[in-house]
């Protein structure tokens, strides 16, 4: 790429818009040249505006820092400082739709962490190794709303991450039913033990909204285009309890999971070690070497010495074994902050642009 197209990131300053930041540091595709947020964090620089809640390992870019924080209600005035944006902005359900929207119709296009649009008919839902090809369905979206360039894709909840890669790449053995538990960091709620001392040495048996997402996103994941729109699969059926537990990273997974072809330990292995995708052959900036990688060790993958693999973009998987009940169970890892949020979405952006649908205005 001659020239390195420029970023805006909407909701800069919570803890998923500061992820963005950081890992778009030195990207060798993008430059972040606009930082937007709630009004009353604008007209300070990004450095004033996140001191005392900058939430990331590493320091806030210095040149981001200097940036002049602008008001994500100011559509216009952000899009014409950049080719696209990322999305991770706080507010209600109908806010997020209608501000992306806006942000799309400036001939702008939303690569989306929030979960508004995960089930509007016409906007891609991706992870860019299970249905890139659902990226196609933007052309009809850009009909509806009557723009050339802009539209919104988004990534998908950070809690299916953990087993929903493997369901895919056991699929011509017919997964049809799943049971999971997921145990799920704290970071997901945007939140440190600092702001949060009540989860340290605890478990809170309900996240809200959670289970309803970890059961029916994989099905859209995996379902297909039809008419103008995505029509979400009928299989497998997936029942999902959804935990928060005292780690700041790392979402882990418990899965149980049927069978209607037959296989081998040795095969169930095999294909999640094999299996690759189109980031992967293009060898996309942030794409891991290897999606699913599957540990041997009773004892693996662990949170700490797991959640990071792969820069955090990998899919820790271990323990599959046959099951009294159902066919074969399994365990698996994934980051949530990286590949579940803000790395999903900016894998997602890399394939966005490899393919055309993001260039320089």
């Amino acid at each position: 790429m001659d020239k390195k197209l420029k970023v805006g990131i909407l909701g800069a300053t919570g803890m998923v818009g500061q992820r963005f930041i950081s890992l778009l540091e030195n990207h060798p595709w993008y430059e972040v040249c606009a930082v937007a947020a709630s009004p009353s964090s604008a007209g300070k620089t990004y450095g004033e505006a996140v001191e005392k809640r900058w939430k990331m390992p590493t320091d806030i870019p210095a040149e981001v820092s200097k940036l002049i924080v602008m008001d994500v209600n100011n559509v216009e005035a952000v899009a014409a400082e950049v080719d696209f944006v990322f999305s991770a902005v706080d507010m209600s359900k109908e806010e997020i739709k209608k501000i992306e929207e806006d942000y799309a119709k400036t001939e702008t296009p939303v690569v989306s962490n929030n979960s508004a649009h995960r089930w509007t008919k016409d906007v891609p839902m991706v992870i860019p190794e299970i249905n890139p090809e659902h990226f196609e369905i933007i052309e009809a979206q850009k009909k509806r709303l009557g723009t050339k360039r802009g539209f919104v894709a988004v990534k998908p909840n950070c809690s299916i991450q953990s087993y929903a890669p493997v369901l895919n790449a056991w699929k011509e053995f017919e997964p049809y039913e799943v049971i999971a538990t997921t145990y799920q960091a704290i970071s997901g709620a945007g939140k440190t033990f600092a702001e949060w001392p009540e989860m340290v040495e605890n478990v809170i048996p309900y996240i809200g909204g959670e289970e309803e997402k970890s059961e029916k996103e994989p099905l859209r994941i995996f379902g297909h285009i039809e008419d103008g729109e995505i029509v979400p699969a009928t299989s497998p059926k997936i029942s999902c309890q959804c935990l928060r537990v005292p780690v700041l990273n790392g979402h882990t997974a418990a899965v149980f999971v049927k069978l209607k072809k037959a296989a081998t330990k040795e095969e169930l292995i095999q294909k999640l070690r094999e299996y690759r995708g189109l980031p992967q052959d293009l060898d996309l900036p942030n794409a891991p070497k290897q999606f699913i990688t599957y540990f041997e060790e009773d004892d693996r993958p662990q949170v700490k010495l797991d959640v990071d693999h792969e820069k955090g973009m990998g899919v820790s998987i271990g323990r599959l074994r046959e099951d009294s009940i159902y066919d074969w169970k399994f365990v698996g890892l994934s980051h949530n902050t990286l590949r579940g949020a803000a790395g999903g979405a900016l894998l997602c952006a890399e394939l966005l642009t490899a393919q055309g649908y993001i260039a320089a205005k």
